[in-house]
């Protein structure tokens, strides 16, 4: 079992989920992230409770969260659903932006038969608005680090709007990327999630360490 545990409490527990897994259970896996947490949770409890409170795609690593209580699945839900939880992700590019920090505004549409998100010019029925911002905060030998902010939750937003402005995730193939990575993994970590304590202004921030190879040797992070 190589499940990275970042915190827990009797309330929920964040893990650091490896790229290459997917986020929940699925009758074509025998080993989910969803698996590995129940794996681990049974070792002190006979009938968890697992509530999947978000995901992120196969191929993406980082913070995870997974509610052991009904109630704080339905809390958590709550405040993804009102946009009150700030994910920051990490991505590589082996071009240069053309800027160092950018706010991006694109229209979404999802391709079902091609399992991809395409971006088109204008907005109609079909469409969903997408917004992020990234900043280039290093690079090294690879590429360029950016520091991603989504202010919407679209399917395959970051890989999608980043391809359409000429850059590409390292390893990310279907949006266009021609340098090789691990396999059923690109250069995109979930790197820290925050959101704010109930009756409270202060802020709980979960950080999730870098995947543990060449391309992540930075020295700013």
């Amino acid at each position: 079992m190589n499940l990275e545990v970042l915190y827990e409490n009797s309330k929920y527990l964040v893990v650091n989920k490896e790229a290459g897994l997917i986020s929940e259970k699925n009758p074509f896996e025998n080993n989910t992230v969803e698996d590995q947490v129940l794996d681990y949770l049974l070792l002190n409890n006979p009938k968890p409770y697992i509530g999947v409170i978000h995901r992120l795609d196969r191929v993406t690593s980082g913070v995870l969260i997974f509610a052991k209580k009904k109630n704080i699945l339905v809390h958590f839900n709550n405040l993804f659903s009102n946009r009150k939880v700030q994910k920051t992700y990490l991505a590589i590019v082996s071009k240069k932006p053309s800027k160092n920090k950018e706010h991006l505004n694109h229209f979404l549409v999802k391709n079902n038969l091609e399992k991809r998100a395409d971006i088109v010019k204008s907005e109609s029925k079909d469409t969903l608005e997408c917004r992020l911002s990234y900043e280039v905060i290093d690079q090294n030998e690879h590429g360029y680090l950016l520091e991603v902010k989504p202010t919407t939750g679209r399917f395959h937003q970051i890989r999608a709007q980043l391809s359409h402005i000429g850059l590409p995730i390292i390893g990310d193939e279907k949006y266009g990327s021609d340098q090789d990575y691990l396999p059923l993994a690109i250069c995109l970590h979930a790197w820290k999630l925050s959101y704010k304590i109930a009756g409270s202004e202060d802020i709980q921030t979960f950080q999730a360490p870098l995947p543990k190879n060449n391309f992540w040797k930075f020295k700013s992070v």
